[in-house]
């Protein structure tokens, strides 16, 4: 079993030193280099992929996820025809620094390595908790920020199931990934989705990032339970102008389908995207679909 998923155990201007080699990109998220930028002392990984021109697509990763926990079916398809940006944030997989336990830390360190490799603007793509930090990069740095993708998360003070699903995925006996249930439904279908996800994921052997462990998945807990357990209002919602497609399974178990919902409701200029017998990894199980969904919003 993976001890860099999940845990259960909860709460126990100088900017850039080095130029990164925008010039670089590769095929596949399976093949691309690992490089590396420092920003305000902290070194932080990250791989380009897709061409060089246009407006690149900056990845924003789940609780405890590292580079190589994204599904490489997304990331290539969409470096197919767009730049293509994946990190680390502080101290996650090869990055340094001590991983931050908030949003507002984790958004400012986001914000920091985009500056730093040199990009006036941005579309952002969050999953899970990094859709929170989307949130806040999108209210916070409008010109930065282009366009916005929010894929199996919520709002600020949506709520969580986060330790009620950890127990129920640990709890089962002889489960190689606690992904398979955490991601996805237990039909048929949610099942064979998640076994061809699994194979997808592992398929990078070499340069693979570090597991995250104890430290890390304690520091992003207190932050995704924190960040959603704090109502403030819809401000930021309210704050964000840009356009944003909102992509939901209509049965995410860990942040409620509910608050994909209701920031549709809240948000100026939005689109929700809801995929059947789907939890919250709906945009690896219908991963075509959501690339082609995706990739029309982002490009009109």
């Amino acid at each position: 079993m993976l001890k860099w998923m999940y845990s259960l155990v909860f709460f126990s201007a100088s900017m850039v030193a080095m130029t990164p080699s925008l010039s670089v990109a590769a095929d596949t998220l399976e093949t691309a280099h690992t490089q590396f930028v420092q920003v305000n002392g902290v070194k932080f990984s990250y791989r380009l992929l897709g061409p060089k021109a246009g407006t690149p697509l900056v990845f924003l990763q789940h609780f405890t996820g590292t580079m190589d926990a994204w599904d490489p079916a997304v990331i290539n398809a969409f470096a197919k025809t767009r730049p293509v940006v994946v990190f680390n944030n502080r101290g996650v997989g090869a990055s340094e620094g001590v991983v931050a336990d908030n949003i507002a830390q984790m958004t400012a360190d986001a914000y920091a390595f985009i500056h730093a490799l040199g990009y006036q603007q941005v579309d952002v793509l969050g999953f899970s908790m990094g859709g929170f930090i989307a949130q806040e990069l999108a209210a916070q740095y409008p010109a930065l920020v282009h366009k916005v993708i929010l894929a199996g998360t919520t709002y600020q003070g949506g709520g969580n199931h986060l330790m009620k699903v950890l127990g129920e995925a640990f709890a089962r006996t002889n489960a190689p990934d606690p992904r398979d249930y955490l991601f996805f439904t237990t039909s048929a279908q949610g099942k064979q989705a998640a076994q061809q996800f699994l194979s997808r994921v592992y398929a990078r052997t070499k340069d693979r990032d570090p597991e995250s462990g104890k430290a890390i998945a304690d520091a992003h807990g207190k932050a995704l339970i924190v960040w959603t357990s704090t109502p403030n209002a819809f401000n930021t919602l309210k704050a964000i102008h840009q356009p944003v497609l909102i992509v939901s399974g209509n049965n995410d178990t860990m942040l409620d389908t509910q608050g994909a919902i209701t920031m549709y409701q809240q948000l100026a200029q939005a689109q929700l995207v809801l995929y059947p017998d789907a939890n919250h990894g709906a945009i690896f199980q219908y991963h075509d679909a959501f690339v082609h969904t995706a990739d029309f919003f982002l490009s009109h």
